[in-house]
């Protein structure tokens, strides 16, 4: 019997990120910013001044129509203090990860692009939420989202076969097909995700986040009295990506949209507000994947 037979899926899907590029030291200094608070417009502007790839986009984005500017931004400095540095180290990440998993080779009928555009939209919206909200950890809200589906990908590259038999199954009802996944890998993507992060010393509130975000009502949370766990942030936000048409080709015909992020969270009169915020930032970065 070959060897790979007698390896469980979860090993063969973890030992799948060796398959995965390094992240870049920008990526690294990036993402080690997020505990910052006092992060400089110089420090973020010098980051990444030294790709040039990437300030070619980053301008591209700043002078592009939605986000309305007057006047053409030449220099990345300039792009920081117009953008500010919340908004500036999210665009970065988005486009410093979208590069990263775009040199590696994933099976026919698995898309890249599909896969990068949602989620960046989840890190976004999941951002923009966890602004409006007394979130639990609302500093990982962008990162959480935008990995909280990573552990896919690893089944897509370690775990062909048993990809196929979840995807091929056809369901359209997202219970059933989360039955079949853990029935078929032995563990849910969310938890491969999370050891995902695990493997890549993400701090451990964006593990958990990550974690639970397909069953928020599941995370025990840090038990603070009227905060909301990331994990159910992430969850809406994902719901609402997914009804904009931008899933995943698994089980996952988004549902309930709106209700999601009203009900789970109680936005009320905020929504339609964050929804608009999101349109823009959400439409402007997409032509980058």
């Amino acid at each position: 019997m070959p060897q790979s037979a007698l390896t469980p899926v979860r090993e063969r899907a973890l030992r799948s990120l060796t398959q995965l590029p390094p992240f870049s030291p920008i990526l690294n200094r990036l993402i080690a910013s997020l505990a910052q608070q006092d992060v400089s417009f110089a420090k973020m502007a010098d980051l990444i001044e030294k790709d040039p790839v990437l300030a070619g986009n980053l301008l591209k984005l700043v002078n592009s129509a939605l986000y309305g500017r007057r006047g053409t931004i030449n220099s990345v400095r300039h792009a920081v203090s117009m953008l500010g540095i919340n908004k500036l180290r999210n665009a970065t990440l988005s486009m410093s990860v979208s590069r990263m998993w775009n040199h590696v080779k994933t099976p026919p009928g698995w898309s890249l692009a599909r896969f990068n555009v949602h989620s960046v939209g989840v890190a976004i919206l999941s951002d923009l939420l966890a602004q409006k909200l007394p979130v639990d950890h609302g500093e990982g809200a962008f990162v959480a989202g935008l990995f909280h589906d990573i552990g896919w990908l690893l089944v897509v590259l370690g775990c062909q076969e048993e990809y196929q038999q979840i995807t091929s199954a056809g369901f359209e009802d997202e219970p059933a097909g989360s039955e079949l996944e853990l029935r078929t890998l032995g563990m849910s993507h969310a938890e491969l995700s999370a050891e995902a992060l695990a493997a890549w010393n993400l701090p451990e509130p964006i593990q958990t986040a990550v974690r639970y975000h397909a069953t928020w009502e599941l995370d025990p949370g840090s038990g603070a009295v009227n905060r909301i766990p990331l994990s159910r942030v992430v969850c809406a936000a994902d719901y609402y990506v997914r009804h904009r048409g931008h899933h995943l080709n698994v089980f996952e015909s988004g549902h309930d949209s709106e209700d999601a992020l009203s009900d789970w969270l109680g936005l009320g009169e905020q929504l339609p507000g964050i929804l608009e915020e999101f349109d823009i930032e959400f439409s402007a970065i997409q032509e980058f994947f």
